[in-house]
């Protein structure tokens, strides 16, 4: 385990050489953000059909003047990805194109591609770019030189960038956006359990977004907040984003930030966290977490969070005020933290709670199930006095809006086994002998019905099928 953490520790202690790595700019010549563009930064399985995000992307290219470069080079099939975006992009109005910039399964050479004056004179001339999901470690092994310097291509999306253009992607297109990103980690769980490394786990990504702040994608359905503060308290990163999946904020003139699509994310602030040196493990105290849904926006610099219009018709909800009456008062636990969008909601009942604050948990279920010892976490989420929020149902759903909860974790030993049944029983019976199998028992001890094949059970079938593809 101290093994596992000798990167953060470093950094914790400052040391020289892990600040150095941890502090990496991105491409050696990748230029500070100016903020003249926009991005919008996608969560991952955006549907073709949320139409907000598309649109938006659309728009922020020059509408019915748009002009789209589409980047596949994240996917394992970069043309039938890229091509799929564009036919959609068209619909919409836009004028989009592939750029064929991919690392595998694709004719030309990428390395070619990105040097090659004429692609490099079509991307600049672009009013958008689009990235698409796939690997975000296939982006920068392509638009960044060995050395870290920016190619002629990646140049000339920073050009689009700074003229005024947008910057859109997708999952692995989301990821890049920040100066330092996940490459190739570990589960969410082992990343708390095992750490990450510069260079390994962790990378530079393109810097789109200025430097102090982190981006993760499918941020809630898949319990990522967890594995991002590990990043960002390692990084040294202050301050980060969590994308939900169908989701994008909308980031303009590198300050403003607004949330569009499905759902919402999480903004996390590590600026004020502390590591207590004396526990073997990671740990961390007084991480801020906000939860803003579509509608809602922040101020990159200050922080301020502005909910939507519809809950701002709504009385704020704060906690410290004289009158605050609690819309709950049992005991808020659970024991899948990383569960489905778990987060947000143990949020919310914090901000709605008599005592404000709750427990979750986050281990390996199957190892405490079959009797191994094995670490989890523990996840305190309570309120501070600058905790607030807004709600609406106007919508026909509880919708909200929670700023400033904060959130202690540190690790636990999960004892095993987890359950035990009230009925004894083995854990992997032994299969039945040949002998015992139905078909080698009498007719008269197991009597069998073949029922007839129909229509109506070949339509079943056929269904049972299509429903296991999904």
């Amino acid at each position: 385990m101290m093994r596992s953490w000798i990167v953060a520790l470093a950094v914790a202690a400052g040391c020289p050489a892990m600040m150095q790595a941890a502090d990496t700019q991105p491409a050696g010549n990748t230029p500070v953000a100016k903020g003249q563009g926009s991005l919008v930064i996608i969560g991952g399985a955006l549907r073709f059909t949320e139409t907000s995000v598309w649109s938006t992307i659309v728009d922020l290219a020059g509408g019915k003047d748009a002009k789209i470069a589409v980047f596949p080079t994240a996917s394992s099939q970069p043309m039938a990805s890229g091509e799929r975006i564009v036919q959609l992009l068209k619909s919409l109005g836009a004028e989009a194109f592939v750029v064929p910039v991919g690392v595998m399964n694709i004719e030309q050479d990428y390395q070619k591609v990105v040097h090659d004056a004429e692609w490099v004179s079509r991307v600049k001339s672009a009013t958008g770019v689009f990235f698409t999901g796939g690997s975000q470690a296939r982006i920068t092994q392509a638009l960044l030189g060995k050395d870290g310097t920016q190619t002629p291509v990646l140049q000339a999306i920073w050009d689009v960038y700074n003229r005024g253009g947008v910057v859109a992607g997708t999952s692995a297109g989301a990821a890049m956006m920040s100066k330092t990103m996940f490459s190739n980690p570990q589960s969410v769980l082992g990343t708390m359990q095992k750490g990450v490394r510069m260079g390994v786990e962790i990378d530079r990504g393109l810097g789109f977004l200025d430097g102090s702040w982190f981006v993760e994608q499918h941020c809630l359905a898949r319990g990522r907040f967890a594995r991002a503060i590990v990043a960002m308290h390692t990084a040294g990163i202050k301050y980060g984003i969590g994308i939900e999946e169908d989701t994008a904020v909308v980031v303009k003139n590198g300050t403003d930030l607004s949330v569009c699509g499905y759902k919402g994310c999480l903004v996390f602030d590590v600026s004020e966290a502390k590591r207590d040196a004396e526990v073997n493990g990671f740990n961390l105290q007084n991480v801020k977490m906000s939860y803003l849904d579509r509608g809602d926006s922040i101020n990159l610099k200050t922080l301020e969070v502005t909910p939507s219009e519809l809950k701002k018709s709504n009385p704020k909800i704060d906690p410290q005020a004289e009158g605050f009456r609690p819309w709950s008062r049992r005991p808020i636990f659970t024991n899948d933290m990383l569960g489905n969008c778990v987060v947000t909601s143990i949020m919310s009942q914090v901000l709605t709670h008599e005592k404000g604050e709750a427990t979750g948990l986050a281990y390996d279920g199957n190892a405490a199930r079959t009797g191994q010892e094995s670490e989890g976490f523990e996840f305190r989420l309570y309120r501070g006095k600058d905790t607030c929020g807004w709600h609406t149902d106007d919508e026909g759903y509880d919708s909200y809006t929670v700023s400033n909860v904060r959130l202690d974790v540190e690790p636990i030993a999960i004892s095993a086994p987890l359950y035990s049944y009230v009925k004894p029983r083995p854990i992997n019976p032994e299969p039945a002998s040949p002998t015992q199998t139905l078909a080698n028992r009498p007719m008269e001890a197991s009597p069998m019905v073949v029922m007839p094949v129909s229509a109506s059970t070949t339509s079943a079938k056929a269904d049972m099928g299509a429903s296991a593809q999904k």
